[in-house]
């Protein structure tokens, strides 16, 4: 069997989750295309470079997840330079300001289901008609969030929202490409140690809450969860779809 196990794509691949996830599936014998925003580009110079190192093929691609027209010739310029896609990872997401559920604004609620809503839909969609079209199922993966299962800390409303969305897109798509032999699931990760927890400060106030309220006394890692996105993408996954699969540390018991 080829060590080249197909071509992955991984959105809000700069920093965090992404670029650990993108990372980890080049060690697995992926070629990773990432993707990320604009303001991000060195960042993804950095990550190509790191993947090409490890052997694998790379490509950086500029796209706003939640524009419809760029989502599609994201996928559309990563199947040109790569000849195909495998796996998408549909991670790009924000968390924005904790704000009381009375003073969200529809700017702010807006703002926050484009991103983490609109955004796995499109990819999805778009992954999907690639896959279809190659005839030889796939792997779709989005990041959901412990958020997105159980709503434990207050002023999420918005965020809560986006990621209960991802739930319910994750069964959908994968009801409807399941013929087609794609598997669609979504990982939900607890608190994980990366810059979306906010800064130094902040986040040391925040992950020793976290370690308190945790049975297992630490905090979530990115590789954590790109180990479960490895299982994901495999070939041992072929079995599980639908599903939306928690690495929280204990916060939460499914």
């Amino acid at each position: 069997m080829s060590n080249n196990k197909g071509v992955a794509l991984v959105t809000g691949a700069a920093q965090g989750i992404g670029r650990a996830i993108a990372l980890r599936l080049a060690e697995d014998g992926f070629d990773v295309a990432v993707n990320d925003v604009s303001s991000k580009s060195e960042n993804l110079d950095t990550l190509v470079e790191e993947i090409q190192n490890k052997g694998r093929a790379s490509s950086k691609h500029i796209a706003d997840v939640s524009q419809d027209q760029q989502v599609q010739t994201l996928v559309e310029e990563v199947v040109k330079n790569h000849g195909s896609l495998d796996v998408m990872v549909a991670n790009a997401g924000i968390l924005g300001p904790e704000v009381p559920f009375t003073e969200v604004t529809v700017e702010h609620w807006d703002q926050m289901l484009a991103v983490n809503a609109r955004g796995p839909f499109l990819c999805y969609k778009y992954a999907g008609i690639q896959m279809i079209k190659q005839g030889r199922g796939g792997r779709i993966i989005g990041t959901c969030s412990l958020a997105g299962k159980q709503v434990i800390t207050p002023l999420v409303s918005a965020y809560s929202a986006s990621k209960f969305a991802v739930r319910g897109l994750t069964q959908a798509a994968a009801l409807e490409l399941g013929a087609h032999q794609i598997t669609v699931n979504a990982v939900a990760p607890g608190a994980i140690d990366t810059p979306m927890l906010g800064g130094s400060t902040v986040r040391g106030e925040k992950l020793e809450q976290i370690k308190q309220a945790s049975p297992l006394k630490r905090v979530g890692l990115p590789e954590d969860i790109a180990s479960l996105v490895s299982f994901l993408a495999s070939k041992e996954s072929q079995f599980i779809t639908g599903q939306t699969i928690s690495s929280n540390g204990g916060l939460f018991f499914d």
